[in-house]
């Protein structure tokens, strides 16, 4: 069966030549597979790249402010095939993933497969391996999928495809909207691409979790009268109980100490409800995520101290909606990288 591979990036001439290398030499049937590179304004010569592959078709885009949506849309409109396969240009696809995402999208009432994406390079920054823990969905039915995944082309026409206003989410956004028709996403426990996060600093951090937390709170207020509107209710629940109820204690905290020092000890239920995870959920990540006591504590640390940035991009979602300056990408910012 047909499979078009719809590729985006924006300034990703270090990633972009190893992404097209491994959809091209894939062991599916070349003459049933069409590789499209969308590219979203890069000035790093990723178009040039593009061009050294012949089987590549290159849709190139300048838009002001690109996002993901806008670029998988033109590449899968510009297709036929049956089935999309969209890949970020920072990944590996694995040879045999499309002949067994084919096998898997052909069962009934299956409208999305994903496998399973790793970090090439886990062990070279605490972020990459964080990343390479919360990739991953059980198998199975599962709730939504991420930037690398199998659609079929009859349901991307019937939700009219992907979100092309947002800056994070759009990938779980759309995953809503199948769901709401009735189809399954499917997780399998097979690989399906590798990639390079290439994360090694706290602003990247920080930029990341901000943008993801932005995503929670633009998808949640999108859908929540929709069919599937209780997902992402935890998440929501948890940045706002454990972020927004942390600070506003310690901030309370501070506030009054200036009244009575006694006042400063509110600020202790403030770092409790932070620090929830390192203090009470450490055993519980050991047998989730099958860490050793160390690596378990190092994760809660993590999940303690992620609640923030995302709180922040959950405020600034407000923030824009009320005053109509929604979050927007800027060409010049968007790069990949790749871990020395």
């Amino acid at each position: 069966m047909a499979v078009d591979c719809v590729i985006i990036g924006v300034n990703c001439a270090n990633t972009l030549a190893a992404c097209i290398e491994s959809v091209c030499n894939c062991n599916y049937p070349s003459a049933d597979m069409n590789v499209w590179y969308v590219d979203g304004g890069s000035t790093d010569g990723s178009i040039n790249i593009a061009g050294r592959f012949e089987a590549v078709n290159i849709i190139a885009l300048t838009p002001s402010h690109p996002t993901p949506g806008l670029g998988r849309n033109a590449g899968w409109r510009a297709g036929t095939a049956e089935f999309v396969q969209f890949l970020d240009s920072d990944t590996v696809l694995d040879p045999n993933w499309l002949t067994e995402a084919v096998q898997a999208i052909t069962q009934d009432k299956v409208g999305a497969v994903r496998g399973n994406r790793s970090e090439r390079h886990p062990d070279a920054t605490m972020f990459n391996w964080i990343a390479d823990l919360e990739w991953n969905a059980p198998p199975g039915k599962c709730d939504d999928f991420g930037g690398d995944v199998m659609i079929r082309r009859d349901l991307l026409k019937a939700v009219d495809g992907y979100n092309e206003e947002l800056v994070g989410g759009e990938d779980p956004e759309l995953s809503r909207r199948i769901r709401d028709l009735g189809w399954n996403i499917v997780q399998l426990d097979r690989p399906m691409t590798t990639h390079d996060l290439a994360m090694t600093g706290y602003r990247q951090y920080w930029r990341r979790n901000f943008r993801s937390g932005y995503g929670f709170a633009a998808v949640t207020d999108m859908h929540r009268n929709s069919a599937t509107s209780g997902f992402w209710h935890d998440e929501m629940r948890r940045i706002r109980m454990r972020g927004g109820g942390s600070l506003a204690l310690f901030t309370l905290g501070i506030v009054a100490a200036c009244i009575h020092p006694a006042f400063a000890l509110l600020t202790l239920p403030a770092m409790a409800l932070l620090f929830y995870p390192r203090l009470m959920r450490v055993e519980y990540f050991m047998r989730a995520k099958n860490l050793p006591m160390q690596a378990a504590r190092f994760y809660a640390w993590h999940c303690s101290v992620v609640v923030l940035p995302q709180l922040m991009g959950v405020i600034r979602y407000h923030i824009g909606k009320r005053f109509g300056c929604p979050l927007r990408n800027k060409r010049q910012r968007l790069k990949t990288g790749q871990t020395s």
